[in-house]
């Protein structure tokens, strides 16, 4: 078998950035391999370098390039992932959009929501803390992979993936035991509206929305990108809501607009109300 070439890595990384914005740095070329390897034998290729010289010939189906994007996306996540952020929203964030809303819907958007661990975390927070209010949230999830939609729609997770973060209380209340994996319950899966959305492509028509869930994906993105997105977020986000970013990123030197809020151990990001705080660096 043919040893991937530095050319080889190089087109990949570019192919991956221009439909996608992630950048890939040259050490992660081992995630080229490993990810796209499987690929090339699923769509009948003999090899890696087979499918590549095949996307460089353009003699590929049209729709291999997008399966080599979705292949090399991140889809890492876990239910109730740092913790932090959902106690957050539980103690502080949604009793004060139920307050500012006692009638209307609180809408909640989590962008790059993989399988589903995050949006259904916040549906079962809703359900646990807030029994009364659940049907006036609405949960928007998106990611820009089909096949992973595809699988949170299911709302079907291994023992391991519910051993990650999910507690057994929980587990045993909202899923239910199919052999030896876990479906989660329809009153769950039906709080959770799945979209496909490619965060560098246009969007999809969104209502105004009280908080935006972008944790752990600005991170992919080079700088333009990332200033770009939280630009677009702002269009999107009401002045009195929300956004949650990953605990490594920040709006900081990228959107002078948002200004950081502690709320206990979480750090979520509001709009400054002062004119002068809408110009970014």
């Amino acid at each position: 078998m043919n040893a991937t070439s530095a050319s080889d890595f190089n087109f990949i990384r570019e192919l991956v950035r221009r439909h996608s914005a992630i950048v890939l740095e040259t050490d992660k070329d081992y995630l080229i391999e490993t990810r796209l390897a499987p690929l090339a034998k699923q769509t009948g290729f003999a090899s890696l370098t087979a499918l590549i010289a095949a996307l460089r010939a353009n003699s590929a189906p049209p729709q291999l390039r997008k399966q080599v994007v979705e292949a090399i996306t991140t889809h890492e996540t876990s239910f109730f992932r740092d913790t932090h952020p959902f106690e957050a929203l539980k103690t502080t964030v949604l009793p004060e959009l139920f307050a500012l809303r006692p009638s209307a819907n609180v809408t909640l958007w989590c962008a790059a929501c993989s399988s589903g661990q995050e949006p259904f975390s916040i549906a079962m927070l809703v359900h646990e803390h807030f029994p009364t209010l659940r049907n006036r949230v609405r949960i928007i999830a998106t990611d820009l992979s089909g096949a992973i939609l595809a699988r949170a729609h299911a709302g079907i997770y291994s023992q391991i993936e519910v051993n990650r973060g999910l507690p057994a209380v929980l587990l045993t209340k909202y899923f239910q035991k199919q052999g030896l994996q876990w479906r989660i319950r329809p009153e769950i899966r039906q709080m959770v509206e799945f979209r496909q959305n490619n965060l560098v492509e246009p969007w999809p028509s969104f209502p105004p929305l009280d908080l935006v869930f972008m944790r752990n994906v600005l991170i992919y993105f080079d700088l333009s990108t990332k200033k770009a997105i939280l630009a677009r977020v702002r269009s999107v986000l009401k002045s009195t809501g929300y956004l949650f970013l990953g605990s490594s990123e920040t709006t900081l030197n990228l959107d002078n607009a948002f200004e950081p809020i502690s709320i206990g151990k979480s750090v979520c990001y509001k709009q400054r109300t002062t004119i002068s705080a809408w110009k970014t660096e």
